[in-house]
């Protein structure tokens, strides 16, 4: 259920109704809009009587949403959410671009890219430290001496780091490193007992859509996180399973604007893992920013034909170099900013 109050109700009418709906046994999200706030309370809502609360003075309207997925609800948060990152913030007008390479192979190796990618105007640095692998035989990442190699290379070129969890008893370790955003990757977004860890932590989590994952799943997904306190949620589109053979996956743009109309979370586009192709990578990025997404993650190797893993997908700085231009570009005329 949610409670609009009307413009420019005072703030002690709001506190007051608040106080008086903790006392009941709710729990209650307060949004902020421009005039408006609205309440979304948390608790078995289905004994309470919307005409209780209109006769208010300064109750707008009650609702009751429809939505399993509360928190993460537009009804809930009618406002973008706009996610900070260190400094970086995700979901307002201007486009966040996270690359790096798929896995931190050698500390000269991410420091290059590190460097290339900061240069041509990257705003997070993503490495992959823990590497969820198809195969037990793959390789599967330098694990905590990579995640060393990560943290360096993104103090000397000052930019914030993405980087994947996969097990709960990392946490303390990502903690330690101060990993500047935490991913759950595809293969963990319906791992609820890790998406409960990250929702009690105060950092940052990007949640990347599940391989065979309904919108809906992807979105109860991070209702896990933020049921647990933590707000700070961006989604990744990053493509998904279908019969399609001629990509890895299938690159599901329409999600971008499914999600934006049902969510108030930043959505960005992973287009590297989604086509599997990297001459696909950029206009696959080009076409996310036009569809709406908040900005893109792209893995950037300084010598993809060689890379230990997913070098097929990954561009050159050269090539990321190009995609930024593009970009730049593109921004102004969909009304952002790179």
């Amino acid at each position: 259920m949610i409670i609009v109050m009307k413009q420019n109700a005072p703030l002690t009418a709001v506190e007051n109704l608040e106080t008086e709906l903790n006392n009941r046994g709710f729990k209650v999200s307060r949004s902020q809009g421009e005039s408006k706030v609205v309440l979304g309370l948390i608790g078995d809502t289905f004994k309470l009587d919307e005409r209780d609360f209109l006769g208010n003075e300064w109750v707008e309207k009650v609702m009751r949403v429809q939505e399993p997925y509360k928190r993460a609800s537009r009804s809930f948060h009618p406002q973008n959410s706009i996610i900070d990152v260190s400094g970086v913030k995700v979901g307002g007008k201007k486009l966040v671009v996270m690359a790096g390479p798929c896995s931190i192979e050698t500390p000269e190796q991410i420091h290059t890219v590190a460097q290339a990618v900061k240069n041509s105007g990257a705003s997070l640095l993503r490495g992959g430290a823990f590497k969820p692998r198809t195969s037990p035989y793959s390789f599967q990442g330098l694990r905590e001496k990579g995640l060393d190699m990560l943290i360096e290379a993104a103090k000397d070129v000052q930019l914030p780091v993405v980087t994947e969890l996969m097990s709960a008893d990392k946490i303390g370790t990502f903690l330690e490193k101060k990993v500047d955003l935490i991913q759950i990757g595809a293969r963990n977004m319906q791992n609820f007992d890790l998406l409960r860890a990250v929702g009690r932590l105060n950092v940052p989590v990007l949640l990347k859509r599940g391989l065979s994952a309904t919108i809906d799943e992807w979105l109860m997904s991070a209702e896990y996180i933020m049921s647990e306190g933590n707000q700070n949620v961006i989604l990744c589109e990053r493509g998904i399973r279908t019969f399609e053979k001629a990509t890895r996956n299938t690159l599901d743009l329409s999600a971008v604007t499914v999600v934006k109309r049902r969510s108030h979370l930043p959505v960005i586009v992973d287009p590297s893992h989604a086509t599997g192709h990297r001459w696909m990578v950029e206009d696959m990025a080009m076409a996310a920013i036009a569809a709406g997404a908040d900005g893109i993650m792209c893995e950037v190797h300084n010598d993809p034909e060689h890379a230990w893993c997913d070098g097929a997908e990954s561009i050159t700085p050269e090539t990321f170099d190009h995609l930024m231009g593009r970009l730049r570009q593109l921004a102004p005329i969909v009304g952002r900013e790179l």
